[in-house]
Parts: structure tokens; sequence; C-alpha cells
């Protein structure tokens, strides 16, 4: 079972990693004059910030239920998700700008060193990001599967420069701005990918349903009780790694209230124990003849 800690250990590692990133990329860009590889590295520094907005986003999400949260934290998460989904269409559209004023001006033709650092980069970053996103889909963490997609966008981004530079290598007079036209065109893809991130977290923040098949292995859990006669009303929803569940159950109407109550904690104990992830659980309990 993948613990939050383990979400906080992959962070900080994220973190390090971007940090020697984008002080190699700045640097081997100014020497072997790649503005795509400059442009690379600035971006590389809002994946620091992102990883820091992840790694406080699940430390905050760890607290325990308080006075003044007692539904708990877990929307910290979410938030996070949000901020590094918005980071990574913020820094395409900060490249895609000065990547045109590069093309618009023309500058010599990178060196060739500059291949070699962003092969490296390319691949430590495509290391990063499955990674980052095993331990966010085991925890189910929208921060930390949008902070693995924003290490994907920064591959694609030394992929595009890598492809831009070797053409413009290749190529000689005429085609020094190619590094800068290959990394306009990966912005367009980190700007989908900003996009795409960006609704989920979204959804969760505003307590959209999860998908239908929780919520049918929900019913089906409760559904195998002794005493529930049928399932009515079940709203779910997310907040950072788990799931609040908000469910009707039918019993006997004859049966005491003390009965109807163990029924009920039942219901919850299953639900809690379950492998759905599940932190709290609110059952009502309805006799079912008025449902006949």
């Amino acid at each position: 079972m993948v613990s939050v800690e383990s979400g906080l250990q992959v962070s900080a590692v994220a973190i390090a990693f971007n940090i020697m990133l984008a002080v190699a990329k700045v640097v081997t860009g100014i020497v072997g004059n790649s503005y795509a590889l400059v442009a690379d590295g600035i971006e590389s520094t809002a994946d620091v910030v992102s990883s820091l907005i992840v790694w406080s986003g699940l430390r905050i999400s760890a607290k325990p239920p308080d006075d003044n949260h007692p539904y708990g934290h877990g929307k910290a998460e979410s938030l996070a998700g949000v901020v590094v989904s918005m980071s990574i269409i913020g820094a395409a559209l900060l490249i895609a700008y000065q990547s045109v004023q590069e093309i618009l001006a023309p500058h010599g033709a990178p060196a060739w060193y500059t291949l070699v650092v962003l092969a490296g980069v390319i691949l430590i970053k495509e290391i990063l990001f499955r990674y980052v996103i095993t331990t966010g889909n085991a925890l189910a963490s929208t921060a930390l599967i949008s902070d693995a997609w924003h290490h994907r966008s920064d591959a694609l981004t030394s992929l595009a420069a890598f492809i831009g530079i070797a053409i413009a290598l290749i190529g000689g007079e005429g085609y020094e701005s190619a590094d800068d036209w290959a990394a306009l065109i990966a912005c367009a893809i980190i700007f989908y990918n900003g996009v795409r991130l960006l609704r989920p977290a979204l959804d969760e923040v505003m307590d959209a349903a999860v998908d239908p098949e929780v919520e049918e292995k929900v019913r089906s859990i409760a559904m195998r009780i002794d005493g529930t006669a049928r399932v009515g009303e079940c709203r779910i929803r997310k907040s950072g790694l788990g799931l609040f569940v908000d469910i009707h159950i039918m019993v006997d109407g004859e049966i005491s209230v003390r009965r109807g109550h163990t029924i009920a904690h039942d219901v919850e104990d299953a639900l809690c124990n379950s492998a759905l992830n599940i932190h709290d659980v609110m059952v009502h309990v309805e006799p079912m003849d008025e449902y006949t």
C-alpha cells in the first residue's frame, strides 16, 4: 500500500532533480548559444515551484481533521493540482512568446554539445515522469499526476529543442532558428496537457461526482450487508487522496432503532475497510415499506 509519505518522498526527489536540470540547461544554453535550451531551463524552474506546491499540498492534506476543518484538509491536494495544471499552461504560453521573439531576432547556430545535455535531460525527465506517475496513480493523487505530466511536458520541450538544434547544425546557414520553431511546436502539446489536467483538478475542488464504476462498487458493498434491503441515493466526492460517501439504505421498517443503527454501522465499516480508500461514510437509514 503506497502511503502519503511515499508521495512526499517522490516530490522531494523531483525537486532535487529539477533544480540540477534547470541550472544545467540555463548554463549550457547561454554558453552554447541555444535560446531554446535557456527557455527550457526557465521552464524547469517552474517545475521546481510546481513540485514544491505538490509537496506542500500532500503534506497539508495528510493532516487529520480539526475544529476548523472537520472534514480534513484533503482539498489542499486538489488545489495543488489546479495550481500545477495552470503553471503548465502558463509555461507553454511563456515559452511560445519567447520562441516567437527569438524567431524574429536572428542569432547564431547553437553549439553541438547542447545536444548531449538535452539527451541527458530527456532521459532523466522521462524516468522522473514514470517514477512520479506510478506513485500518483497508486495514491489517486491529482497533484502528483499533474506534476508527473509536467515532467513529461519538460521532456517534450527538451525533445523539441534537440530536434531543432540538430536541424540547425545539419542545415547550417539559414536554419539557425530551427530550435525556436521546434520549441514553439512543443508548446502546443504542453498547453493541451495543461488544459487536460486542469479539468479533473477543478472537478475535485467543485465536488464533482466520481466515476460511475466507483459508485457501483459502493452500492454493491452496501447491499452485501445483512439487513440492507435496498440502496437508495448515493453521493460520493473525492477530497485529497480519499473518498467521502453519503449513502441511503432501506431496511425493514419494523426492526428496532438499535438494529437499524447496527446495520448502518456495518455498512460504514464495510465501506471504510474496502479497497476504495474511503475516509468517511454518512449512512442514512430509511424504512423499506415507504418505497414499496
